[in-house]
């Protein structure tokens, strides 16, 4: 158990106040007598008390934190001042050693509940960011399902259209396969009818090097006697 918190700034108040549940200030002054008097009492309340984030003393000297002392009213020392949060729930003024005593154990209760608008425990660590380690994860898992870079949706629909052509020309014939590589539907039927017609209609050549004359389409007695 420590003793008293000696508060040196506004600063310094503030932080105590966000942190703890309740605070228990005194509010004094060098030349007070009742100060001096009540003050060895509060210290032994304070030590034994004090928990750390849960009930804490403080000592406020009217003099040098004279803007604390004027925000909270202060106009006789000493004053002391219960906050459950950043609310005062009790005031007293004047040295009263069994008036301090009594009010501090009221205060004792409260030290385990958390103050309204304070974020309790589970919810005042710090939730994870954009980019941060659990992005880090989304992003290397949407990667692994991303699609190729030469992926086209155009494409993709074609080979779709094509297959319910091929299925539909198969699905109402004999033999199926022999539909499939008939159908104008199959892809390398044009490219092997692009090689026939080519070698169709490529010219022959004679014995000189010239094209050979086209044969008649009618037939002689020359011919048929060349044939027996």
């Amino acid at each position: 158990m420590s003793g008293p918190i000696n508060i040196g700034s506004t600063g310094e108040w503030h932080s105590l106040l966000g942190s703890t549940n309740v605070v228990i200030v005194d509010f004094y002054a060098d030349w007070c007598g009742p100060c001096k008097m009540i003050g060895p009492h509060f210290d032994r309340l304070a030590k034994e008390h004090s928990r750390p984030k849960k009930m804490a003393f403080a000592k406020v000297n009217v003099d040098h934190q004279a803007t604390i002392a004027k925000t909270y009213g202060v106009s006789a020392m000493p004053t002391f001042k219960i906050f459950h949060g950043t609310e005062c729930v009790e005031t007293l003024k004047g040295a009263d050693p069994g008036s301090l005593s009594s009010a501090i154990s009221k205060a004792v209760k409260l030290s385990d509940t958390t103050p309204a608008g304070k974020p309790t425990e589970a919810f005042s660590k710090p939730g994870r960011t954009l980019g941060g380690a659990g992005g880090g994860k989304r992003a290397a898992a949407s990667s692994r399902f991303s699609l190729p870079r030469n992926f086209s949706v155009f494409g993709a629909l074609n080979m779709v259209v094509l297959f319910i052509e091929l299925y539909f020309v198969t699905l109402f014939s004999f033999d199926a396969l022999a539909a499939a590589e008939n159908s104008w539907f199959n892809k390398h039927r044009k490219a092997q009818d692009i090689r026939a017609n080519l070698g169709s209609s490529s010219t022959k050549l004679g014995a000189n090097g010239k094209p050979a004359p086209p044969k008649p389409s009618f037939r002689t007695l020359a011919d048929l006697d060349g044939e027996q």
